[in-house]
């Protein structure tokens, strides 16, 4: 899996921290607020977007009032608590990136998330400590599928996209490593389950978790 492998770009949420769950909540409060029915399939249809093309998805499709920045805000102060009190590192995460540390692997994060979510994971799990560099869909042209977010965080480690190796939950991150010209570590989690079968298709490997490779090291 390391072979000629010089940095480890991994996704956040569902790959880093539990969190896919969360915003199941989030999405179900915020739409019953505005008396908007929730149904099952907005996740799909805004998987791999990032926070500001999510924004803009949501504010077209609901005819919502709130301009996009007002509907960020909005999510960002409903997640916020979760992200810094709640929610918790994925099954060998932290002994994962230790054991990437100690072995002098360059790690980036590339999310979909906000950089105000990223602060709250970071000040609760310290991931930023092991990251030479987090960055977000927002900051790129494109969110996921495409590989924009994948390819400015080489960049920023100073790796070529064949030297990296990606870790990801969702089939549309899976694709955005692929589409970087990466390779692609899929992990299992519960709430993208039923992609279990085109993950691994479409993926390099696929773990369960971590411990699965902390146990050959």
């Amino acid at each position: 899996m390391f072979h000629q492998i010089k940095a480890v770009i991994f996704d956040l949420d569902g790959t880093l921290v539990d969190s896919m769950g969360v915003w199941k909540e989030i999405d179900i409060a915020f739409l019953g607020e505005r008396g908007i029915e929730y149904h099952d399939d907005l996740q799909e249809k805004i998987e791999g977007m990032s926070f500001t093309e999510t924004a803009v998805f949501c504010k077209e499709h609901y005819r919502l009032k709130e301009s996009v920045e007002e509907l960020k805000a909005i999510w960002n102060q409903m997640a916020e608590n979760k992200y810094r009190y709640e929610i918790q590192p994925k099954a060998g995460a932290l002994e994962f990136l230790e054991a990437l540390k100690k072995r002098g692997m360059k790690m980036g994060i590339a999310t979909s998330n906000s950089k105000e979510l990223i602060q709250a994971v970071n000040d609760a799990w310290h991931f930023d400590e092991y990251m030479s560099c987090i960055v977000t869909s927002c900051s790129v042209k494109k969110g996921k599928p495409s590989p924009d977010v994948y390819l400015e965080a080489a960049r920023q480690l100073g790796a070529d996209p064949s030297e990296c190796l990606v870790f990801e939950d969702i089939v549309k991150g899976i694709e955005a490593g692929k589409n970087a010209g990466m390779k692609v570590c899929a992990i299992e989690d519960v709430y993208s389950f039923a992609q279990r079968e085109k993950k691994k298709e479409i993926s390099d490997y696929y773990i369960e978790t971590y411990d699965d490779i902390l146990k050959v090291w």
